[in-house]
């Protein structure tokens, strides 16, 4: 039976899938719209530091669902994730500390998660796996967001017995590395949405985080500190992403990229297994004879698609992607300004820091800081230099943090 059809059943049989949503911003909020008319599935729940924006979103709900819910709305995320009404957890928040609690949380309350979150996901994701899977439980990232649409791509492909070669994303702003949420605050306003996750997308934290995860999930890594981050069109991205010998930008294949120019898509380069292959490839793709080609989704949903995730986990006890194990990747904290000794060190989307992806062994080799651990109350030891990679010697991580206990839990899990 489809997912469709299982959803339909449980319509039928007034069973609907009851979820919890942690986060009521424009992800959260958009996907709580788009449940609304989906068969076999309620919103239960709504959690959000503004508890009108929970009251809105439940509101809105309400307005296009045919049958009217009495949803929980509160401040306290664990009021909602403890509710008897609530049988899954969406995590729509964005925020590391505040993804950590939520993750662990819904551990211990026994049910399964889905995360709008990928800066919880590259932080903890490994071990927050491994302790769902021991649990019985679901621990997934989201259809919708980029590194799941384009792991779908990648195991479509490998399904059919190809050679991957590259995998990623177009990049859907203009990299402004210096960004902050002063200097987005006029952009995020017109678009509705925060802007400290406005400045996030523009600073390229949000892009090396979803290649973070899109890597942890399928092994590939960064071909070089932060990626190549090309201009291309469809055939230029199957040309520049080749290697240097055949005129390309690339040292290695089984990378990781992303591309200014293929946003909202997603995308994979593929290359026939024989000669066979390689040459029906040619013929169905109409690029005429070439030894690689580009699988392109032109758009991803977001949070739109979230809700086959949810599906997916609660009717089929399965992931839309997920760490593999141990870390492949990280996204490490990087000045985008002069810090000064004594400064308070802010996260992702603030005034401080931005991240850059390299591969997990590099990090450990220069003993650089995973920028989903600043935050909070870190400071600085010293002076650092704007274009920096921070390192534990630059900085005093807040040890007092839920994140911060989990990744170091997770470092011992997976120690070498």
């Amino acid at each position: 039976m489809t997912l469709y059809g299982k959803l339909l059943e449980r319509e039928k049989n007034n069973n609907p899938i009851k979820v919890g949503v942690i986060g009521a911003g424009q992800m959260g909020s958009g996907m709580i719209a788009q449940i609304s008319t989906i068969p076999g599935m309620i919103v239960a729940g709504i959690s959000d530091i503004n508890l009108d924006n929970a009251k809105r979103a439940a509101e809105a709900y309400n307005a296009s669902a045919a049958q009217k819910i009495d949803i929980l709305t509160t401040t306290d995320f664990k009021e909602v994730i403890h509710s008897d009404k609530v049988e899954i957890i969406v995590d729509a928040t964005g925020v590391p500390e505040v993804g950590a609690q939520i993750s662990f949380e819904t551990l211990i309350a026994k049910k399964h998660i889905v995360l709008l979150n990928v800066e919880i996901d590259i932080t903890i994701g490994p071990l927050m796996k491994k302790l769902y899977d021991a649990a019985g439980l679901v621990y997934t990232g989201s259809d919708g967001d980029e590194p799941a649409v384009t792991t779908q791509l990648f195991e479509f492909a490998k399904t059919m017995g190809m050679e991957v070669l590259v995998a990623g994303k177009g990049k859907n702003n203009a990299l402004k590395v210096s960004a902050n949420p002063d200097s987005a605050q006029a952009e995020a306003d017109a678009k509705k949405m925060s802007s400290h996750m406005l400045a996030a997308f523009q600073d390229g934290t949000k892009t090396m985080a979803e290649m973070n995860l899109l890597s942890n999930a399928i092994g590939f890594v960064p071909d070089k500190v932060g990626m190549h981050g090309i201009s291309a069109g469809l055939d230029g991205t199957v040309e520049k992403l080749d290697l240097k010998e055949n005129g390309g930008v690339l040292d290695n294949f089984g990378v990781v990229e992303y591309v200014d120019g293929l946003a909202p898509g997603v995308f994979v380069i593929v290359k026939g297994q024989n000669e066979g292959v390689r040459h029906e490839l040619s013929y169905l793709m109409k690029k005429g004879e070439r030894d690689h080609h580009l699988l392109y989704r032109p758009f991803h949903l977001a949070s739109l698609e979230t809700p086959l995730t949810i599906a997916r986990a609660v009717l089929e006890n399965d992931h839309a992607i997920v760490p593999m194990g141990a870390p492949i990747s990280e996204t490490v904290a990087v000045a985008k300004k002069d810090i000064k000794a004594g400064e308070r060190i802010d996260g992702i989307g603030g005034y401080c820091v931005r991240g850059v992806l390299e591969t997990h062994a590099d990090m450990k080799k220069n003993g650089n800081v995973p920028i989903g651990l600043v935050g909070g109350s870190s400071v600085a030891k010293r002076d650092i230099k704007d274009g920096t990679f921070l390192t534990y010697d630059d900085i005093e991580i807040d040890e007092s943090t839920t994140v911060y206990r989990l990744r170091k839990m997770q470092d011992q899990t997976f120690a070498e």
